[in-house]
């Protein structure tokens, strides 16, 4: 009776610590990107979010979510809505033409410029996805990308 009694006990207590849990886990977070480092004002800044390394930084069929948005101030600040609890990691290009893609030179550098959340050192290739992912786990997240020039 005592050991009934104690398990029972102990399922309530399991079962009132998980659904705080689940129930957190169901709610749509903002998330606010603040861009710096912007060379100048012309064109516009695409940032795309990734919810996996699947085609992180620049497969487009891949993308969560992406906003292009003209460049009025520096730092630029982007914000997206309704995302779940999770790893993301985010890509900036500077498309200074406005043809929504990162232009590049006859040796596949970089001519516009670039960031990714956490910032990674970036030589000779993109980050991977682990490299660039942070945590969306509250209502509100912020982070900042700061731009890269080659």
């Amino acid at each position: 009776m005592v050991k009934r009694l104690r398990f029972s006990i102990l399922l309530l207590a399991i079962m009132g610590l998980a659904l705080p849990f689940s129930a957190k886990a169901s709610f749509n977070g903002k998330l606010a990107v603040e861009i710096d480092g912007l060379k100048n004002k012309q064109g516009q800044v695409c940032v795309s979010i990734f919810a996996s390394s699947q085609g992180f930084p620049n497969n487009r069929d891949r993308v969560l979510q992406k906003q292009c948005i003209k460049i009025t101030d520096t730092p630029l600040l982007v914000n997206f809505e309704n995302l779940k609890a999770g790893n993301y990691a985010v890509a900036v290009i500077h498309d200074q033409n406005n043809d929504s893609t990162l232009n590049r030179n006859g040796l596949g550098m970089p001519i516009e410029g670039f960031g990714f959340s956490r910032n990674p050192e970036v030589r000779t290739s993109a980050p991977k996805f682990g490299e660039a992912a942070f945590l969306v786990a509250g209502p509100n997240t912020n982070i900042q990308i700061q731009l890269k020039y080659f």
